[in-house]
């Protein structure tokens, strides 16, 4: 993406409450806030044009995040919708101010967010599936501009769902690559802005050790890569199935040890060098 200027206006001066957020020479704005203030978030004037929403809140069977992904043409009209509705607990909505936003274009939006977050993978989406529409070719690209933008913003008002699994670059340079051993087994990984990715085909610990226990989110998060098949068994260990990525280097090491394990010390450069090691140069 290419570099931006983020203007954000706290409306009562608290990070946590409502805001706008409007990127320089775009004609999209952001509005979010917390469902406790809802009320004034609706009689806001943007409220009462068509865009696309974001509700998010934690999902009650997975303890993760959840997000509901809808397009409308009054959001104040299809939020009021949403009261009845107990698992979110945020709002995020973005309009267009020069007011050429269609219908047909806040359906396009819509479908193709819930693609994105289906593949990222970061949520459970309430809403799996879009009204979508197709557009004309030109209105597509205007739209697909759009999207961009949006995904610029999202991430600072709090809403990291469309961040897509990042890939490791096959010209970046070898010494970025991490390695965690236990016994005769290995995995690989690489940092990131929210943690590490452990690579496809890293191995992982058969057995939790009794330490596991002391680490239950990361224990939980271990049972279900199992439970979703992207921790296959293979004779005496696990193998990733795919890219997974860990908010932190110690939750990665505990799933591959199975046990409580120190990251910065578990992942090492392969000339030997511990993370801790190398924040310290």
């Amino acid at each position: 993406m290419a570099s931006a200027t983020l203007k954000i206006f706290l409306v009562n001066g608290n990070p946590k409450r409502l805001r706008t957020a409007e990127l320089s020479n775009w004609t999209g704005k952001a509005v979010a806030g917390p469902r406790s203030e809802i009320e004034g978030i609706l009689k806001r004037d943007e409220s009462k044009n068509p865009g696309v929403y974001f509700l998010t809140g934690i999902d009650p069977e997975t303890n993760g995040p959840s997000i509901y992904i809808g397009e409308a043409e009054s959001i104040h009209d299809r939020i009021k919708g949403h009261l009845g509705k107990d698992f979110w607990n945020h709002i995020v909505f973005f309009i267009s101010k020069d007011e050429n936003m269609t219908k047909a274009h806040i359906r396009y939006l819509e479908g193709r967010l819930i693609d994105i977050a289906k593949s990222s993978e970061r949520a459970t989406i309430v809403n799996s599936q879009g009204s979508g529409s197709k557009l004309p070719e030109s209105d597509r690209e205007d739209m697909e501009v759009f999207l961009d933008k949006m995904q610029q913003v999202l991430p600072v008002l709090g809403i990291e769902v469309f961040v897509p699994m990042v890939q490791q670059d096959t010209s970046t340079d070898t010494k970025k690559l991490l390695t965690c051993k236990i016994k005769a087994l290995s995995a690989q990984g690489y940092l990131t802005p929210n943690g590490i990715v452990v690579i496809s085909g890293s191995q992982a610990v058969l057995k939790e050790r009794a330490s596991a226990k002391n680490y239950p989110s990361v224990l939980n998060h271990r049972n279900d890569m199992i439970k979703n098949g992207h921790l296959k068994h293979v004779k005496n260990h696990y193998v990733f199935q795919k890219d997974v990525e860990f908010t932190s280097p110690s939750a990665a090491a505990t799933v591959i040890h199975g046990g409580s394990a120190n990251g910065l010390l578990a992942w090492k450069t392969k000339d030997g060098k511990s993370l801790k090691e190398l924040e310290l140069e």
